[in-house]
């Protein structure tokens, strides 16, 4: 099953850790940092490993802004995913109206106007 990576600022660590149990129990493999990384492991270089090995990139954003983090993540898989590499990333809407300026005109799942449809959307777009 793919390989899931969720992107998400830490204020908004309950939503995505609930997102990233919904997608585990749909059977897929999810990559969320405070599943992976452990005391006295190198950050980034097991962020590094957990982006190498995505398929998918859930990139959820909320009113709270994007991260420093957050950025760095996902425009390198989206420098991965324009030079051809077999990775994609999907926007989750988790709270707030304002879309990041780069992904206007981007379908995203939106778990703000119902949580379940949206989960269900962004599983659909997990192959």
């Amino acid at each position: 099953m793919p390989n899931v990576f969720i992107s998400y600022r830490s204020s908004d660590k309950d939503s995505a850790e609930k997102l990233a149990n919904q997608i585990r129990a749909a059977g897929h493999s999810v990559w969320l940092d405070i599943w992976e990384i452990e005391v006295g492991d190198h950050i980034v270089a097991r962020v590094s490993e957990g982006l190498q090995g995505a398929s998918y990139l859930a990139l959820c954003y909320s009113a709270a802004g994007m991260s420093d983090w957050m950025n760095i993540e996902w425009m390198s898989t989206l420098a991965r995913q324009l030079a051809g590499k077999a990775v994609k990333v999907l926007p989750v809407r988790l709270s707030g109206t304002e879309t990041p300026a780069i992904l206007e005109g981007t379908k995203y799942a939106d778990l703000v106007a119902d949580w379940e449809k949206g989960v269900s959307a962004l599983l659909r777009a997990i192959k």
